[in-house]
């Protein structure tokens, strides 16, 4: 499985920003697809997952952060995942990385920048 992330970039605080990444290859009716990030000098952590069926979970790490504020969908006729993200805020600067699982293990994307700064 190929995971291509893009939609990062630079906004200012309050802006609006839509990741998406697109999954290629063998894939899995059964999976779970999530994103995480990784601020300067922390660990990646987890943000949101959401089935193959639509059920979403945001991290209890973070939930309280990005509630209302970021959305997790995914088409999987398009074979894509997204991260709606509204109200920015610099504490949200880091790389989000995209995440597939299934059965057989966890696929990583390579990142895409997201700078939250006036």
């Amino acid at each position: 499985v190929q995971l291509q992330a893009s939609g990062g970039g630079l906004v200012q605080p309050g802006g609006s920003l839509r990741l998406s990444c697109a999954a290629s290859g063998n894939i899995f009716t059964i999976n779970v697809m999530g994103w995480y990030r990784q601020a300067p000098g922390k660990e990646r952590e987890l943000v949101a997952t959401i089935t193959s069926g639509g059920g979403t979970n945001y991290a209890d790490s973070v939930a309280d952060s990005v509630k209302g504020r970021f959305t997790i969908s995914r088409d999987n006729a398009k074979k894509t995942l997204y991260l709606q993200m509204i109200s920015l805020k610099p504490e949200d600067t880091a790389v989000y990385y995209c995440n597939y699982r299934d059965r057989r293990g966890d696929f990583w994307g390579q990142g895409t920048l997201v700078t939250v700064s006036s």
